[in-house]
């Protein structure tokens, strides 16, 4: 189709850029309202909704993307309906069922369909459903009334540089979240407390962070919004922990991996093992693949050097997964759900 919007696609940040149309929906009285087009950038909210005070909210990620083909497809759509089911029940949000999930989902791809990037752009349209408690509570308790909501938004490469290789700052001094907390989950507390980490680095000239565990600081643990791999031996490594968000994109890289003749291997990954592997990198949905250049610790100063191009593994598991996303390499898994007639 014919784009109707004014938009220098090449030139897209990762940001906000408002488009026509959300979805939304309310949790009440213990049961899911039906869904309502909002052309509103924003919410009626109780004073004392437990969003506000107790961070009872979560949210998700994915993206639409315009293939080469023409046909718009989501990728694995399922798995971010069974992450946020997870988070729901974490902090005792309202799940919100599969079937109404994906109901807002493709409804708001349609309705903004115009804002769908053309393919070879490099830009995509990135959906984010977002789960509040919106009923009021004064004591730390789950509120009885609950908002979903879906709203998507063109967007470029998460990292200005794009699939080229970043320099990130290993975390000693901060902490992400803790054992047998919430780093599990894909809630807004968890990237609120890495931001003075993150803003502290990007005034270093660092792209990001690489946070270690918090309990030892021994071991490999989130890399900022993003999972950590490396990559030595014809192995894929990627870090073990309850603390660490499950990445849709990393348990779809690390199938890929295996697709392609890679031995795969989760584990905890200590620090030291990091001058080790012959390339590293950051990957979700964002970014999907970020290499990295290079990772100096903020605490000693000391730097691991990976080069200043992608490494032939990473690229190849970029293109492949990217390939399968636009519709390029043929989806053995099914992984992706088509948008008709769009």
């Amino acid at each position: 189709m014919k784009n109707r919007v004014n938009i220098d696609w090449g030139k897209l940040p990762f940001g906000y850029f408002k488009t026509d149309y959300n979805i939304r929906t309310y949790y009440r009285d213990g049961k899911w309202g039906e869904l309502e087009i909002s052309s509103s950038e924003y919410i009626p909210m109780h004073i004392a909704a437990t969003a506000l005070h107790y961070g009872q909210e979560a949210f998700e990620g994915l993206k639409a993307y315009r293939g080469k083909d023409g046909k718009v497809r989501l990728f694995r759509w399922q798995e971010n309906a069974k992450r946020m089911h997870h988070s729901a029940y974490g902090i005792m949000l309202a799940e919100v069922p599969d079937e109404l999930f994906f109901k807002a989902i493709e409804k708001v791809v349609r309705l903004n369909a115009k804002y769908i990037p053309p393919y070879g752009t490099g830009a995509t349209l990135y959906v984010r459903p977002l789960l509040v408690g919106s009923g009021p509570q004064v004591g730390v308790k789950p509120a009885t009334e609950y908002l979903f909501l879906v709203l998507v938004t063109p967007v470029g490469p998460y990292f200005k540089e794009g699939f080229k290789p970043v320099a990130i700052e290993v975390v000693r001094d901060m902490d992400r979240a803790a054992p047998l907390g919430t780093g599990k989950y894909k809630v807004g507390g968890n990237y609120a407390a890495g931001m003075r980490a993150s803003e502290r680095a990007h005034q270093g000239g660092f792209a990001s962070v690489l946070f270690l565990d918090a309990l030892e600081k021994r071991y490999i643990d989130e890399a900022g919004p993003a999972n950590f791999f490396g990559i030595k031996n014809n192995t894929y490594i990627t870090p073990q922990s309850d603390s660490i968000l499950p990445s849709i994109t990393n348990m779809s890289l690390e199938q890929i991996a295996k697709d392609i003749g890679l031995t795969v291997e989760r584990r905890k990954v200590p620090f030291e093992e990091l001058d080790s592997f012959e390339e590293a990198g950051a990957c979700g949905t964002a970014a999907i693949i970020s290499p990295i250049k290079k990772i100096t610790d903020h605490s000693t100063g000391k730097t691991v050097e990976y080069g200043i191009e992608a490494g032939p593994i990473s690229s190849k598991l970029y293109n492949h997964l990217r390939g399968i996303q636009e519709g390029t390499i043929v989806d053995i898994h099914d992984w992706t759900t088509v948008i008709e007639r769009i």
